[in-house]
């Protein structure tokens, strides 16, 4: 008997989001990082992030200074703003930027030394001034584009492929954004896509300034035994405070779990993040208890990952300065510019 034709299957069509994107409409140019980086990864995650926050690509302005971190824009959301900055001055170039336009969505991408080291003043002032902004550390402990000197977010006794140690305690970038005022303070680790791009999500929700250290092993110079930076390592020593998921505002809120196994936070656009307990009893919005976590972190030589702090009650410097709701870059000359009168009255108030 002839056989029956074939049916042929209708090709699959891309998903779109809300704003009738694809995932692709997300990507940036092609990566030129070393095969393998963990730096790529991080850019795979933040594509992701927008995609299913259906975030608008020009509504974002991406800001980095120096280092192999600092490419990292290019290789995400081609459709929007950018800058380079000079080596560890990206704070305040985002702040200029923000202040300009608080429309923006900002995202700035450092390093372990364009933060820890060149860039730690700025870094500090940025923090505690809670701008609105989405800070990644991508952090390898060391310097990849000058030949993998540790960094100062290099663990103690930490060896390089060489064999040279570490002899110098690490900085904690996690435990000084806690302390310096971070109203969005999380860890995660480059291989662990799930709770990273949660974790993003998370961070875009959030109004006030957002600090993601994340895990992003070098695979030229910091990927070994003996180093605490690698993905080995990652992967054996990683312990999640809890596990990830978020649940976007638009979206009715079904939740299916054990009684006393959840915990939801609200976050600034209405938006929850949904944290499910691994045993730990442990809440990210005291303070206290995020800085003892890290503390005991740090001593026992820990690699925990999640959501470590969050405060949503805490004023941003737009609200601060008190700035008009419009932005500042789209009112006219005539608005911006202050009348003689008032100029005299600024003066006279100093007198």
């Amino acid at each position: 008997m002839p056989r029956a034709p074939r049916r042929r299957r209708t090709p699959r069509r891309p998903k779109t989001n809300r704003v009738g994107l694809q995932q692709r409409d997300y990507r940036g140019k092609p990566s030129t990082l070393c095969k393998g980086c963990g730096h790529d990864a991080i850019s795979s995650q933040l594509i992701r992030a927008f995609f299913e926050s259906d975030v608008r690509p020009h509504r974002v302005a991406k800001l980095s200074g120096i280092g192999c971190s600092s490419k990292t824009p290019a290789y995400f959301l081609n459709q929007s703003h950018g800058f380079n900055a000079v080596h560890g001055r990206m704070p305040s170039v985002a702040t200029g930027a923000v202040l300009a336009n608080r429309d923006l969505i900002a995202v700035g991408v450092s390093g372990d030394g364009d933060t820890a080291s060149i860039g730690m003043g700025q870094f500090v002032h940025l923090v505690r001034r809670n701008l609105p902004l989405i800070y990644i550390v991508e952090n390898n402990g060391v310097y990849g584009l000058t030949k993998g000197q540790f960094s100062a977010t290099a663990d103690e006794n930490a060896r390089l492929r060489s064999g040279e140690v570490n002899r110098l305690p690490n900085i904690d970038l996690c435990g000084m954004a806690v302390e310096l005022g971070a109203t969005y303070v999380a860890r995660s680790f480059a291989g662990d896509p799930k709770q990273l791009v949660a974790l993003l999500r998370g961070a875009l929700a959030h109004n006030g300034t957002a600090v993601i250290d994340i895990l992003s092993p070098c695979v030229t110079f910091n990927n070994h035994p003996g180093s605490t930076k690698s993905y080995t390592w990652g992967k054996t020593n990683e312990e999640p405070i809890q596990l990830l998921d978020f649940v976007p505002a638009v979206d009715q809120i079904e939740v299916d779990y054990e009684e006393g196994t959840t915990q939801d936070i609200q976050l600034h656009d209405g938006s929850w993040v949904r944290l499910r307990k691994l045993g730990r009893d442990y809440d990210p919005t005291d303070r206290h208890d995020a800085e003892n976590l890290l503390l005991e972190a740090q001593e026992s030589g820990l690699f925990l990952t999640g959501l470590i702090y969050l405060n949503t009650k805490k004023r941003t410097l737009l609200d601060t300065l008190e700035l008009c709701d419009e932005p500042l870059a789209l009112l006219p000359e005539h608005e911006l510019r202050p009348r003689s009168e008032v100029l005299d009255e600024v003066f006279g108030s100093y007198r």
